[in-house]
């Protein structure tokens, strides 16, 4: 194998940092052996019900003669739930949490975790075992799950309300893995099975808080702020704002609710009186002119919505609140040990006081950030994927996912993303990416023995994938739309934070954009208009002053 042909900058001093690190912190115990990455799930997913709101369902399910009965597992609560809820296994079987497949309706492409590629874990594709815990559904130990059968179907990871259900993996880690969830207190089948409701943030969060196996990995909008958050930081799910749940905005009919980041609607006209919602824009809720038009610089605002997305102004940073979300991970410096045992390093204290890890032995190295400024880019809501088999050129980094859009596209706007740098491995002979087998007791698991060569022959070969046998690092980048964490609209971002030479969206060109500084006269001429307009305005109030006034006096 050979070494990295580019490094990113931040990753040099990171690398610098862990070699005086690994010399020095362990006399300061901030060393924790083992790999037990996630041994604590109940205790990182804290389902708390600070905001239930009262239930108009016609239904108390603790009431119902079918529900008053042990339960001894999962598949025995959803065959009870099927006898009452008769459709429902037919509708669930075509919602992506529950197949992981998506085909994309424009680009044809074939998306979901069952086959995609991304720049955190990977893929889940071969590694069920732990990915399946965040699957609506019980037993999925490999790709050869049965989708037909409804009572694998789990119905409390969406509905129960006890905060007491919980979800292990399907199947056993390498052996430094194996004290991962052991005194658990046993889940109550009954309970759960009784406190069924509606899905609240608590039933969401506990998987999308949580992806990338950490708080706010991911998305970096998404994090267990909002489980209660202030307002501050959301305000439609605090409870001094909206105090809204997740299935306010994403609204579902027959178990297929609204949103997607593959494809995603932009605007849409508000619904008529009495019909449903069927995309979650804020469009359908603010209509495309929501600012005063009493205003003038309401009117002018209202004018931005075309090619500017409520997000870009209305959600100034992400990983508000406290709560860290990962910008970088290094792939490269996975492996090292102590003794022979893997271990992790606290190198990050974020807002909120919690230590988040920059090392793990089965991970690599990685970098945080917090109150981030997203990335702009024109966006007409489809996304693109590279794929297993999409070959790329090594010499340059290659795009997990990418945006389509463009100034001329009348459906695309300016839009906030959050930007993912990785260093992480790929098939240097064929020039695609690569499946890994990290999940596991067997020898190749790079999770028990910490040996690229070993994880991606059997990752690649267990899905049938070509594979040259030769591997490297490349750098690669995702891009996650952003549409939570939305400011109180006295923090919204300012006039001149966009329109200024290096303003937030100075790296898009190809446009006229006031005050940037593209054309002299065209700023002064849009000047002149302005000026021209206000003095209309307040010219006509002034008129409309006096001569009420006179007729008052003549009256």
């Amino acid at each position: 194998m050979n070494t990295c042909p580019r490094c990113p900058k931040h990753f040099c001093f990171i690398f610098l940092l862990l070699l005086f690190s690994f010399g020095t912190v362990a006399s300061e115990n901030k060393i924790e052996m083992g790999i037990s990455e996630y041994a604590k799930t109940d205790e990182n997913h804290p389902l708390k019900q600070p905001l239930k709101l009262k239930s108009k369902s016609t239904t108390d399910h603790s009431q119902l003669k079918e529900l008053q009965q042990p339960f001894a597992n999962g598949p025995e609560v959803t065959k009870a739930c099927l006898q009452c809820h008769n459709k429902a296994g037919d509708q669930f079987r075509h919602n992506k949490h529950w197949t992981w497949n998506y085909q994309h309706p424009k680009t044809g492409q074939h998306l979901g975790k069952a086959v995609l590629i991304n720049n955190f874990c990977t893929n889940a594709l071969g590694n069920e075992g732990i990915c399946a815990q965040c699957h609506a559904g019980y037993n999925m130990t490999d790709s050869h799950f049965d989708f037909d059968n409804h009572e694998n179907m789990d119905c409390l990871v969406c509905h129960e309300s006890t905060g007491t259900y919980y979800k292990t993996p399907t199947t056993t880690g390498d052996t430094a893995c194996s004290v991962m969830f052991k005194g658990k207190p046993p889940i109550d089948w009954t309970k759960v099975a009784q406190s069924v409701t509606l899905p609240s943030r608590n039933n969401c969060g506990h998987c999308h808080f949580y992806g990338g196996a950490g708080d706010n990995v991911k998305h970096g909008d998404l994090s267990s702020v909002l489980f209660n958050p202030p307002k501050t930081v959301d305000v439609h799910m605090s409870a001094d704002g909206e105090n809204y749940s997740c299935v306010t905005c994403h609204v579902g009919e027959a178990h297929e609710w609204a949103g997607s980041r593959y494809q995603m609607t932009l605007s849409e006209t508000m619904p008529k009186a009495g019909m449903p919602r069927e995309t979650s824009t804020c469009v359908s809720c603010h209509s495309a002119t929501p600012h005063p038009l009493t205003r003038i610089k309401g009117i002018k605002l209202n004018s931005h919505t075309a090619k500017v997305a409520c997000e870009t102004c209305h959600i100034p940073t992400i990983a508000r609140g406290g709560v860290a979300t990962k910008v970088a991970w290094d792939w490269r410096t996975m492996g090292r040990l102590k003794n022979g045992e893997g271990f992790k390093l606290e190198g990050y204290t974020q807002g909120n006081g919690e230590h988040r890890h920059t090392y793990k032995s089965i991970k690599g190295t990685f970098v945080y950030g917090e109150n981030v400024q997203p990335v702009y880019g024109w966006f007409d809501g489809t996304m693109h994927y590279t794929t297993i088999d999409t070959k790329f050129d090594p010499k340059q980094p290659v795009k997990i996912n990418s945006f389509s859009g463009s100034y001329d596209n009348p459906d695309a706007k300016i839009y906030p993303f959050k930007e993912m740098n990785t260093v992480q491995p790929y098939d240097k002979g064929n020039n695609t990416l690569v499946y890994m087998h990290l999940w596991g007791e067997d020898e190749n698991a790079l999770w028990g023995n910490y040996s690229f060569d070993k994880a991606i022959k059997a990752g690649m070969a267990k899905n049938n994938i070509p594979y040259s046998g030769e591997w490297d690092f490349i750098e690669t980048y995702s891009y996650w739309p952003i549409n939570h964490m939305v400011a109180p609209k006295e923090e919204a971002l300012a006039c001149e934070q966009c329109h200024t030479k290096n303003g937030r969206i100075s790296q898009l060109t190809g446009f006229y954009l006031p005050a940037r500084g593209d054309n002299k006269w065209l700023d002064l001429i849009g000047l002149f208009a302005v000026i021209g307009t206000l003095g209309g305005v307040l010219g006509h109030g002034t008129l409309r002053i006096i001569a009420t006034r006179r007729r008052k006096t003549n009256g």
